[in-house]
């Protein structure tokens, strides 16, 4: 296969040269690290960057390892495709560069989801232990301080309730702060228990704790069905990069039966290579798009 030896050799370099590095504690791909960071922090959009430190802080972001793995299976990959559909080491070389320019993104949504996830654990914990604090206090107010004080609220929420409780002081009613917290965290458990906790503290209730615990069972049913969701996803995660990997595959299969021969004759047609390249980038979208309902919207009721 024409160039196939030289592709080979270059991809056993580069392989040659990232372990022998990583042998060497990792220094020369660290200062390669530390400099697209530098650059990552001085042009990433501030979500980037705040769901990227909660991943950090709960200790789920990649290692400068598993980035630089990440780049030689995903671009190694990308090469291959690219050298496989044209014979040509410098579209395996320009789809290799695309291909680890998205790994930034590929992050960002890995990081989003770690941060839904992490905000649905939050909020479960606060709709949960404020209708336990209300059933003590029989406060609204004094409920969201004794969740404040637990110590089981984490940033950001833990902030959001000390304005939720600062607004209901200076107002004097919980109108405002109810609203504020269901603007920012716009969930049906959260709504829902605050307009039941507004009907108590402005309609009375004669059984209150009968209404609470139907809201706690509600709760309960929603992230049950929101953990299996998760799990769904899973397992359609696993499936869908297989099955798009097999997407990739099935030009190269086309090629073995026509024969390298007939196969390279073809490709040297101006617009078959339009349809490969075509071919690729509907691939590449559908797996893109396929990683964002992944990684989106994960504690989504």
């Amino acid at each position: 296969m024409r160039t196939l030896p030289e592709l080979l050799i270059l991809l056993g370099l580069a392989i040659f040269v990232i372990i022998y590095r990583n042998n060497q504690n990792g220094k020369s791909y660290k200062q390669v690290f530390n400099k697209v960071e530098g650059i990552y922090e001085k042009y990433a959009p501030y979500s980037f960057k705040m769901v990227r430190e909660k991943s950090k802080e709960l200790g789920q972001e990649y290692t400068v390892k598993q980035y630089a793995m990440q780049v030689v299976l995903l671009g190694g990959f990308a090469a291959l495709i690219g050298y496989f559909y044209f014979y040509s080491i410098i579209w395996a070389a320009v789809y290799a560069l695309a291909t680890i320019a998205f790994i930034p993104y590929l992050a960002y949504l890995r990081c989003q989801r770690i941060y839904s996830e992490f905000i649905f654990e939050q909020i479960q914990t606060y709709t949960t232990n404020v209708i336990m604090e209300f059933n003590t206090t029989q406060s609204f107010v004094k409920s969201l301080e004794g969740v404040r004080d637990s110590g089981i609220i984490e940033e950001p929420v833990l902030g959001d309730i000390r304005k939720m409780i600062d607004l209901s002081y200076v107002n004097g009613t919980i109108d405002e702060s109810i609203e504020y917290f269901n603007t920012k965290y716009p969930f049906y458990m959260v709504k829902n228990m605050h307009q039941l906790f507004l009907q108590i503290t402005k309609e009375g209730a004669k059984d209150a704790g009968e209404s609470l615990e139907n809201m706690s069972l509600d709760i309960d049913a929603l992230v049950e069905g929101v953990y299996r969701d998760q799990m769904d996803r899973k397992n359609f995660h696993t499936r869908f990069l297989t099955f798009a990997a097999v997407l990739f595959f099935l030009v190269i299969v086309v090629e073995f039966m026509l024969g390298e021969d007939n196969y390279i004759e073809l490709i040297s047609i101006w617009y078959v290579q339009l349809i490969l390249h075509a071919i690729i980038l509907i691939n590449v979208y559908f797996l893109i798009t396929g990683e964002k309902y992944y990684n989106e919207d994960v504690g989504a009721e």
